[in-house]
Order: structure tokens, then sequence, then C-alpha cells
């Protein structure tokens, strides 16, 4: 398959999860979430695809700064000193799901989300993404458009395609 199409953002999420479980099935690899801006929706979309228990392992709700280093492990340190919205604090995320979880494969998200909480440095629509896949970690910044629910579901979609890329 060719997965270059998938940049621009064609594919509706429930057909990205198909995908997504095709290539972790198809590599015997489980998939974790730690979310935060998303309250979980990555992994709703994951789990809405009957039979996901063979590929999806867990999801991590971490929505508080708390919750991020009490689940995760992520150092309080390191989310005091770059927020909690940081490629540091979305790459410490992603490693804690991996140590706590069997997967070997895990997406974090970290932003804001909006309509409030915005700043100069990182406004609304700010989402950092970090990714695991095979002990590789690569993370990047977005910046989406729109409410609450838009950069949600944004995010949400970026997500599903850049596993599926990274997969592929």
């Amino acid at each position: 398959m060719n997965f270059s199409s998938l940049s621009k953002g064609e594919l509706p999420a429930p057909v990205l999860v198909g995908l997504l479980a095709d290539l972790l099935l198809n590599k015997d690899w489980l998939l974790a979430t730690a979310e935060s801006c998303t309250g979980g929706l990555i992994s709703a979309a994951c789990t809405d695809l009957a039979g996901s228990s063979n590929w999806f392992e867990r999801g991590f709700v971490t929505y508080s700064n708390e919750a991020k280093t009490d689940m995760l492990g992520v150092d309080a340190a390191l989310i005091a000193g770059h927020g909690a919205v940081s490629e540091e604090v979305a790459r410490a995320m992603v490693q804690g799901a991996i140590t706590h979880s069997r997967a070997r494969v895990a997406v974090a998200v970290t932003g804001v989300a909006g309509p409030t909480g915005g700043s100069r440095a990182k406004p609304v629509g700010t989402v950092w993404f970090g990714f695991m896949v095979d002990g590789r970690l690569s993370s990047e910044v977005q910046h989406f458009d729109g409410d609450r629910a838009a950069v949600r579901l944004a995010t949400v979609q970026h997500a599903l395609q850049r596993l599926v890329q990274l997969l592929g």
C-alpha cells in the first residue's frame, strides 16, 4: 500500500484504525496510548473496531500533571520546567506508556484544546505528539485550528495517520 496519501488527511479515522490494526496484527505487536488533551478519544477510536483487543493493549488518560507523574512516571520537575504541553513531556509520556504496558507501539498527546489555556508561546491548538515504534522514539508539534472539538478530533486524526505511516 502507498502511505503517501495519508499526509493529506484523506482517510477517515475508522479507515485509519483498520489500517493500523492490520499493521499491528501482521507484526504481532500491541499499541498503548497516553492521552492528555484528547481525554481518551484515540483509545476510543481504536476500540470502536471489533476485535481491537487483539492489538490494543491499554490507554492512559493522564489529564492532570499528577496523573502524568503517577501513571506514566513523568518527572514532575520536567513538567515544571517545560510545561505539560512540551516536546519533553510528550516524549516522557510515550516512554512511560511503553514502560507501563506490554506494547511495542505507543502514542502520546499533550496540548491546548481551548478555548482557554493558550499563551503566546503555546496558543490554543498547539499539540505535542510522542511516538514509540519498536524502540524508535520520535516527536512533533502540530497547530490545529478550530474550537475545542475540532482541535481534539484533528489530534486523533493526526495521531492515527502518523502511527500508520510509522508502521507502514
